[in-house]
């Protein structure tokens, strides 16, 4: 060890003092936009002046504590280890942190002669508490910026997956609708060009809907700000939905909705089946576009609404139901919306070639008067 006697030895000993408040000072003074970018790069800086303490507290133990320059180290020291634990990225905190954890734990030790070994682990034990608290400073709000980043994210990706529901229930929906118009116009236009009138005039009553479904998703991403919007169609919308289903194809539906339906399920709930509906229509004009019949019946219960929609094979083969893509969109997102409201969703073949949809949702029904 250095005799630690002399000026020069006591300026040597005051470096670390001057290193951690002048890494300090270079961190919080400027712009505010040069100020945060600094206090993510504060890590190595601090991990250089927590080696010069252990340094000189090990080899110049008297010179720094005699001119008091090892208790403004250590307090430096410690706003250092808030700031890092705040702003530093996890892979420069795993470096600094130790290392000026040791320095302010240990550098009371070369000072204490004739102690104990349990003596001395109670003094380090004793200056691991301020840096305890000092890290838990800087962690609390590191941790609660980690919470509003991940509430945020989670809000976007639910925000993104209404969307693309929204638009693959309804879009979609309208435009298959508008195809196969535009397929039956081009087959009567020749023959029969009243028909081919009146295709027309469903394509611009499905064009017009999709361009709504459309409106009402642009005002969503605008944010809690937009104005207020029509809600999302329910169970009371259904009728209309089939007699626009069986008008557009060849496809006849049949829709049986008793009254109390409408009243028992919830405006959530309403809007879910809605969507299940749409969604097994739309794969039916997809995958079964020459299906004669199809029925949508809603079969109340004591607590729950069952929901069945079943097509035939039609007079040719059914071509092969196409796989569900990995985005999460149709069935899948159906059956992860029922069961999230406490319902669930299946879908199968049925019959000799034919495809039935099943879901549950719950609904409270009236009682009955006495």
């Amino acid at each position: 060890m250095w005799e630690s006697t002399g000026p020069a030895v006591t300026v040597i000993g005051a470096l670390p003092s001057l290193a951690a408040a002048g890494t300090l000072a270079w961190a919080v003074v400027g712009p505010r936009a040069a100020v945060r970018q600094r206090l993510g790069r504060l890590a190595r800086p601090t991990a250089v002046c927590a080696v010069l303490s252990l340094t000189t507290s090990f080899a110049l133990p008297k010179a720094g504590f005699g001119s008091g320059w090892k208790l403004a180290e250590t307090a430096v020291l410690l706003l250092l280890v808030a700031a890092v634990t705040r702003w530093s990225p996890l892979r420069e905190l795993k470096s600094a942190l130790p290392l000026t954890a040791l320095a302010v734990t240990l550098w009371p030790l070369p000072l204490v002669t004739g102690e104990s070994f349990l003596e001395s682990i109670g003094i380090a034990t004793f200056w691991l508490l301020p840096v305890a608290a000092a890290v838990a400073a800087g962690a609390y709000p590191r941790r609660q910026e980690q919470r509003r980043r991940s509430a945020v994210a989670e809000a976007r990706s639910a925000q993104r997956r209404q969307l693309s529901r929204d638009l693959h229930d309804f879009v979609a929906h309208d435009i298959s609708g508008i195809v196969v118009q535009a397929q039956a116009a081009r087959f009567v236009a020749a023959t029969d060009p009243s028909r081919a009138v009146l295709a027309l005039e469903r394509i611009e009553k499905a064009g017009l809907s999709a361009l709504a479904a459309m409106d009402r998703t642009v005002q969503m991403l605008h944010g809690p700000e937009a104005p207020t919007t029509e809600p999302l169609p329910d169970v009371s919308q259904l009728p209309l939905l089939i007699a626009n289903f069986t008008s557009a194809g060849a496809t006849e539906a049949h829709l049986d909705l008793p009254s109390l339906v409408t009243e028992a399920l919830s405006r959530e709930a309403g809007s879910a089946a809605y969507r299940i509906v749409v969604e097994a229509l739309t794969n039916i004009r997809r995958h079964a576009p020459d299906a004669s019949h199809a029925t949508v019946a809603f079969t109340p219960a004591a607590t729950t609404v069952e929901i069945r929609v079943t097509n035939d094979r039609g007079a040719r083969p059914a071509p092969a139901r196409r796989r569900v893509s990995r985005g999460g969109l149709g069935l899948p997102a159906l059956t992860e919306h029922a069961e999230a409201l406490g319902g669930t969703l299946s879908a199968g073949p049925h019959g000799e070639g034919g495809w039935q949809l099943t879901a549950v949702l719950p609904a409270a029904l009236p009682k009955e008067a006495p």
